[in-house]
């Protein structure tokens, strides 16, 4: 109940307020982004999704601003729950018009399928605005994180990890994002890739990749599709280690 409750809140967010990801390094005081999906399916199949996201960039200055993005996923087959994730990273960058700046990073989150009760990171890095100019962008940064994961579980696929339900590690994290408007501005593209390898554990590492394209339609209102493929090393046992996203909606955004 109480993701459908925070997705219905992106709902209302969107009333009020360019898809792609918010770049805390533009020279805007306030921007956010919202964006939600769902499906309803009676009769033969019973099927319910709800897919939000909500974004908040705050720069008081061009010397710090703060960034949150969270998301939001639910989904029951016959009543059945399969999903019911959630995501919030957030962060604080220090000069972030320079070309290179540190940041602090903290992130929440929770998957059902992939049985993460909770899990949570957080630490310092460093970005490089590696190119930057209208139009395009690209990010590349390295950090350093402390991580704690409680698991619905305690045997995994690698059996030296058997006998509790918390792993925690030190993590490096090495990250590249891109932003291109493409088409005279008609289409965006947006991608993200990371690497997360242990700093203690040489088969504890995870990787995402993450893109997608935004097709902008009418004041801030655009449609995009959205493709998600993770790869988790350590899972516990009878979960996958990869997982494959991909989906359709409507976004909205705004700036001040």
């Amino acid at each position: 109940m109480r993701r459908v409750i925070w997705l219905l809140c992106c709902l209302c967010g969107a009333s009020t307020g360019v898809f792609g990801q918010i770049n805390e390094s533009d020279t805007l005081l306030l921007q956010y982004r919202t964006a939600l999906t769902g499906n309803v399916q009676t009769g033969n199949l019973k099927a319910l999704t709800l897919i939000g996201r909500l974004d908040i960039s705050v720069a008081p200055s061009g010397r710090w601003a703060f960034k949150t993005q969270n998301a939001s996923r639910y989904q029951a087959f016959f009543g059945r729950k399969a999903d019911n994730d959630f995501l919030s990273q957030n962060f604080v960058y220090v000069g972030q018009q320079r070309v290179l700046y540190p940041f602090a990073m903290a992130f929440l989150s929770g998957n059902f399928r992939r049985k993460i009760d909770f899990r949570w990171f957080a630490g310092p890095g460093i970005t490089w605005q590696a190119l930057r100019r209208p139009g395009q962008l690209i990010k590349l940064s390295l950090s350093g994180v402390y991580e704690s994961t409680r698991f619905a579980g305690e045997a995994y696929n690698r059996p030296s990890y058997n006998g509790s339900s918390q792993i925690d590690t030190w993590r490096a994290t090495a990250r590249i994002f891109g932003q291109h408007r493409l088409l005279q501005q008609r289409l965006r593209l947006y991608y993200e890739a990371y690497l997360q390898p242990s700093l203690e554990q040489s088969d504890n590492f995870r990787w995402l990749a993450d893109w997608g394209l935004e097709m902008p339609v009418w004041k801030g209102i655009s449609f995009n599709t959205h493709f998600t493929y993770t790869h988790e090393n350590i899972v516990v046992e009878s979960v996958r280690q990869n997982d494959l996203i991909l989906t359709f909606g409507i976004a909205f955004r705004g700036s001040k």
